[in-house]
């Protein structure tokens, strides 16, 4: 069988047409290629849970009631009260965002947050949001709503150290401090075993640790160190390295919207509210007002 001809070689001809037509000039200095500039990067990581694609089913709006929804306090970015005693934050923000796509009128009441979960079930309250965990146990007395956000673990270390990536094979022999007794303390056991966990008492003891250079790194909750290093101490201090881990069987399934057990219309409308929010952009706005440092 013949072989296919190849077409002639053109690119070399053409080149040397196009280098006899300019200048003497423009040909006897080289052209140096401009360098690629990365695209920029954003700061914070917005998590996306939804699928822009799937929308869930619209429920019917005109037989939504007037909704009392729950809330902590005293639990900020999530809930606090602001000065005249108005309740602010990321769940009261995401509360009423989800109140104004579903039109209806909604009272966000910040209560001690050991009683939101009550209030839902004795049906003071319509809904709580209010960073719940889904776990096995909340769903035996409420129903869930996807989640609206998870919970990373992180590696937190000192500006000074420059770990890079944390891997289990490059942390052989570091000290790495963590709350004992936690989910987190598990995960580094099974994941990082050539590392020399510290086990502290408290968050509060981890972090006087790390800064005072007792411990080579930090794990632990990912949104609880967020707000560290976005205060005057973190920041001064460390930052987040490796990671996000967020293993389901470790790190749970992540915060949910919960509603009485029964009320799946009011469920199904929530969660095509957040669909919502997460595609016109509100969700992102708020993360990003709340999350100057992602968890992520």
């Amino acid at each position: 069988m013949t072989a296919p001809r190849r077409p002639p070689a053109l690119l070399p001809l053409l080149l040397a047409a196009l280098a006899a037509a300019l200048p003497a000039a423009a040909r006897a200095a080289p052209v140096q290629a401009a360098p690629v500039q990365a695209a920029p990067q954003p700061d914070v990581f917005v998590p996306s849970l939804w699928d822009p694609a799937s929308p869930p089913p619209k429920p019917d709006l005109a037989a939504l009631k007037p909704l009392l929804i729950v809330t902590g306090q005293d639990d900020p970015p999530f809930a606090f009260t602001l000065p005249d005693g108005t309740p602010a934050g990321f769940d009261v923000d995401l509360a009423r965002a989800l109140c104004d796509v579903l039109k209806v009128t909604c009272t966000v009441q910040a209560r001690r947050w050991d009683t939101v979960l009550p209030a839902v079930v004795a049906g003071a309250g319509d809904a709580a949001v209010a960073s719940l965990a889904i776990t096995a146990a909340n769903r035996r007395s409420v129903d869930f709503t996807s989640p609206y956000y998870r919970t990373p673990a992180r590696f937190v270390a000192p500006l000074a150290a420059k770990a890079g990536d944390v891997l289990p094979e490059t942390v052989r022999g570091w000290r790495i401090g963590v709350q004992g007794g936690t989910a987190h303390e598990a995960y580094l056991k099974a994941f990082f075993p050539a590392a020399t966990l510290v086990p502290f008492g408290t968050v509060a003891d981890l972090r006087a640790a790390l800064v005072a250079g007792r411990v080579d790194l930090a794990f632990g909750d990912g949104i609880g160190w967020a707000g560290w290093l976005n205060g005057p101490a973190g920041s001064a201090c460390c930052t987040f390295v490796g990671g996000p881990f967020t293993e389901t069987h470790f790190f749970g399934e992540g915060a949910g919207i919960a509603v009485r057990q029964g009320r799946e219309p009011l469920r199904v409308a929530l969660d095509y509210a957040l669909w919502r929010v997460a595609q016109d952009g509100t969700y992102a706005d708020l993360w990003l007002k709340y999350f100057p440092v992602s968890p992520y």
